[in-house]
């Protein structure tokens, strides 16, 4: 027998399960309840009050003030809704509904029979005033006992014979106790709370619904082995993002799995739940303060404006696109070749921006015949340029492409730009154009002293604005994905270098700034933006690696490639000579570049793009190092030719072709 009990208890315990989670009693079944309770305590209260003698009192008395009573309960249950609450999960304010109903109740009670002591009401209404303080009483510790002890019977036969999870919350404020009551209310989670930590220091070292409160600095890998701690949940809401993140790394790198909770407006039908715990992102690690946007001066900008985005569905240029819906503009033309992305857009943007006037075009923006067609029809005010060829690696092997796509499309879309009038023409460049080590790189900074280049010839009246900075998280091909990728095949991660180190921003950053330093321009600045500290690359892949669950070198391995032809060890936003001037933007400044032959740069780059599939590719990085006499190549087979384009002369030839 004493072996079978456990065996029992445990098929109960599953059976009582089934039927809490598939069942719950009918709300009018909770009201006929309580309104029993009512009757039956009423007469209890009687017999108490005189000793349980029968004939002491009229039984038909009591009966007819029972029902009084009930009625009157009723009423205020009714307004109340102190039985719409699911019993097995009744909390503080369902007891305070309860006592609201019954306090309201007697409040009522003892007017009738104050009242009736003064008139000639009839005998039903003048109810002794003991009988309705026993009946207060009583009726309270009932409804509250059978509540409680409903709860309890649930919790007890909803344990499930698991290891459940000990975990801290950081934040032992109004969001940390909301937490705190849900997992204790969830008997199905898998956490079992042994501290909370917060920097309130009035919390400290006390105890919060029998849960002790520390000091942050208790946080220490000692404590999380002493205390079996392998998660933490983040439980703060009013907290400035690079603060946030700084935790998130501190508790990541000492093997914690970090969970947060969604913002308020997320939560399922207005309540938070266990199930919407979500694992933190790489992205979170990195996160940096809100960026203070001039809203009034880029919507008065936008207002009613034809816009034109190249690269429209690349990582870069649909956020561009995502930023500009939320402004009231007149039209926004968008275009790309890449087929399939720009169909997900198109889908995106039908979905979730209806309102916005978007015509989505496939184009080359190399295609000259094709890009005055849209130039011509729709007269675009703004152009944002985002087309571009970025992998470092393909461009190095495919320096034609590089010279053809970024160089010649920029030439291109910069001349139509004069051509149509366009007002302001934004390009957006990048980190690796500042002293490029690469054919990639020397492509943008190419592109670079085109713009700067249009914007000083005589005559021009476009706004040529370069906007500078450095890698985003999660762009395809970004290390990020990849990263994810090789965790979810089990490994290895590849780095080039164990000192390799990048500067980041999220791609919504990024575009917010691009928006910004687009209204700052007036013409021939690059603007370079504040991406924060470099972070190692090998760092990152560690904390993802430890977020994906694993342990660095343990479970995955982090293999050195070494760097790939044409990449740099360190990337910068400015060169040697390169100072910067702040602008009204603390993120956005601008770079103090030095000056430069106009006409002759442009001379070099037309004659670079009418000889260039006639160039063998030594010759035609020679070209392009005569345009760019910065670019120094780590690619081994370039760097002859670097120095042979160095010393070429400017080449006297027509800038503007037919």
């Amino acid at each position: 027998m004493r072996k079978l009990t456990p065996e029992l208890f445990d098929y109960l315990s599953r059976r009582a399960r089934v039927i809490f989670r598939n069942h719950s009693l009918p709300r009018w079944m909770v009201f006929a309840f309580d309104m029993g309770a009512v009757f039956l305590t009423f007469l209890f209260a009687y017999l108490l009050r005189f000793n349980f003698e029968m004939g002491a009192f009229s039984v038909e008395m009591a009966m007819r003030q029972a029902l009084l009573a009930v009625g009157v309960y009723a009423g205020f249950e009714l307004i109340f809704r102190s039985f719409s609450g699911l019993i097995r999960h009744t909390t503080i304010r369902d007891i305070f509904n309860v006592l609201l109903v019954t306090t309201s109740a007697l409040t009522v009670l003892m007017i009738f029979t104050f009242a009736s002591g003064l008139s000639e009401w009839r005998e039903i209404f003048n109810i002794p005033g003991s009988i309705l303080m026993i009946h207060f009483v009583t009726l309270n510790a009932f409804l509250f006992i059978t509540r409680i002890s409903v709860k309890m019977f649930y919790e007890m036969v909803s344990i499930r014979p698991v290891n459940k999870k000990n975990v801290i919350i950081y934040g032992a404020g109004a969001m940390g106790v909301i937490v705190k009551r849900v997992i204790g209310s969830d008997t199905e989670n898998d956490y079992n709370i042994v501290a909370f930590l917060d920097s309130n220091k009035k919390l400290q070292n006390k105890q919060l619904n029998g849960i002790p409160v520390y000091n942050p600095s208790k946080l220490t890998e000692s404590f999380l082995e002493k205390n079996h701690v392998k998660t933490m949940i983040f439980a703060i809401n009013d907290i400035a993002p690079s603060r946030k993140s700084d935790i998130y790394r501190e508790a990541v790198d000492m093997g914690l799995e970090v969970l947060q909770i969604p913002i308020v407006s997320d939560w399922l039908n207005g309540s938070f739940e266990v199930k919407q715990l979500k694992k933190i992102k790489v992205q979170d690690l990195l996160s940096r303060d809100p960026i203070q946007l001039n809203m009034k001066r880029i919507a008065d900008g936008l207002r009613d404006r034809t816009i034109l985005v190249t690269g429209a569905a690349g990582s870069i240029g649909s956020e561009i696109v995502r930023q500009l819906t939320r402004f009231n503009i007149g039209k926004l033309v968008l275009v790309d070749n890449a087929e399939t992305p720009m169909f997900h857009l198109e889908g995106e943007l039908l979905e979730h921006f209806a309102h916005a006037p978007v015509r989505t075009i496939l184009a080359d923006v190399t295609d000259q015949i094709r890009m005055d067609r849209i130039f011509k029809e729709y007269r675009p005010e703004f152009v944002f340029h985002a087309a571009a060829y970025k992998h470092v690696p393909l461009m190095e092997q495919n320096p034609y492409e590089a010279v053809r796509v970024n160089v010649g499309g920029t030439t291109i879309m910069t001349n139509l730009a004069v051509k149509y009038g366009v007002e302001k023409f934004v390009m957006v460049s990048t980190d690796k154009a500042v002293n490029p080590t690469n054919v990639m790189g020397a492509s943008k900074r190419t592109c670079e002293q085109i713009l700067r280049s249009r914007a000083n010839l005589d005559g021009n009246t476009t706004q040529f604005v370069i906007t500078r900075f450095g890698n985003v998280l999660g762009s395809n091909g970004s290390v990020i994905p990849i990263f994810r990728k090789q965790i979810e095949e089990g490994g290895p991660v590849t780095v080039t270098h164990p000192d390799i180190t990048r500067y980041f921003m999220t791609i919504p950053e990024a575009c917010q700034l691009v928006l910004e330093a687009g209204f700052m321009g007036s013409g021939g600045e690059i603007f370079v933006f504040d991406m924060g500290e470099p972070v190692k690359i090998a760092d990152l892949a560690r904390q993802m690696i430890k977020l994906s669950g694993y342990e660095p070198d343990k479970d995955i391995k982090i293999e050195y490639s070494g760097l790939r032809p044409g990449e740099k060890l360190y990337e910068e936003l400015l060169t040697d000579k390169e100072k910067t001037l702040p602008t009204y933007n603390a993120k956005v400044k601008i770079a103090e570049v030095a000056d430069f032959d106009h006409e002759a740069t442009l001379a070099k780059t037309v004659s670079l793009l009418q000889s260039a599939y006639r160039l063998s590719e030594a010759e035609l990085i020679s070209k392009l190092s005569a345009i760019v006499p910065e670019y120094t190549s780590s690619n081994s087979k370039f760097q002859p030719e670097l120095e042979k384009g160095k010393k070429e002369d400017s080449v006297e030839m027509e800038i503007f072709p037919d």
